[in-house]
Formats: C-alpha cells, structure tokens, sequence
C-alpha cells in the first residue's frame, strides 16, 4: 500500500512550461529539470487540466508519460501543451528512482500561472516561461 513507502522529499527536480519560436510560431511546452548530481530512473509522469471554463466544469485526458532515465543537470521535454488550457488548472504527478528510493511530488500550474506578467527567463532552458519548483 502507498501508506507503507518511504518516500522521500523531492530536491533539485523542477518543471517549466515554457515557450519558444519556431518557424515564426510561439509553440508551448512543458519540460523537467533535473537539477541534482545524479540521474533519475523510471521517471514517470501524468498530467490532466481541470477547471471551470464559462461556468462549464471541464477536465482533460489524463495523459502519461515515461523517461527511462534523466541525466544528471539535464532536462527533457514532457509534453506540448496548447495554451487554451492554461484557462485551466494543470496538474503533472511526477515521480521518479534514485538508485532504489523512490521520490514522488505533485506540480500545479493553477490557472492563472501563465499571465504575461509571470513570465520569466529559465536559464536552464534558455526559454522564457513559468517555473514551478
């Protein structure tokens, strides 16, 4: 059962949705940092939106992802996301081995996030965007 597995507090692991130019167009999408010394193994990640839209409830599919490992001071690209969904709540569940400890942490991008003003540099991806840590 979950109740009995050690998990231990999440460090140096980061999400970004960010955006970049591409062919004239400004295409967005959501990437992990791994900021540590070390790789992480089996990273697995899934992500759903939820929210109210003109009153309406609505909730996307909830999408999964794999990396099977994450170099050390690396990144990699999740998933592209069209921004109509940042008028939504978008929740990416990540969890990850280092070594055989398992790290398990929830990011949310509540709605909201992605205003202009939020926008900042991440050297790291050399992108503008949102950060979450």
């Amino acid at each position: 059962m979950k109740k009995d597995i050690d998990f231990h507090p999440v460090t140096g692991v980061k999400l970004a949705i960010a955006k970049e130019e591409i062919n004239g167009n400004t295409e967005w999408s959501v990437y992990i940092i791994n900021l540590n010394m070390i790789e992480l193994n089996t990273v697995m990640i899934t992500s759903k939106g939820y929210g109210l839209i003109g009153g309406e409830e609505k909730k996307t599919s909830v999408l999964r992802h794999m990396i099977q490992e994450l170099g050390s001071e690396s990144m990699a690209k999740i998933e592209p996301i069209d921004p109509a969904l940042f008028a939504l709540t978008n929740e990416y569940w990540v969890s990850y081995y280092i070594l055989d400890q398992i790290f398990d942490k929830k990011f949310i991008f509540a709605v909201g996030s992605m205003y202009p003003t939020n926008l900042s540099f991440i050297p790291e991806l050399g992108l503008e965007g949102v950060l979450h840590s």
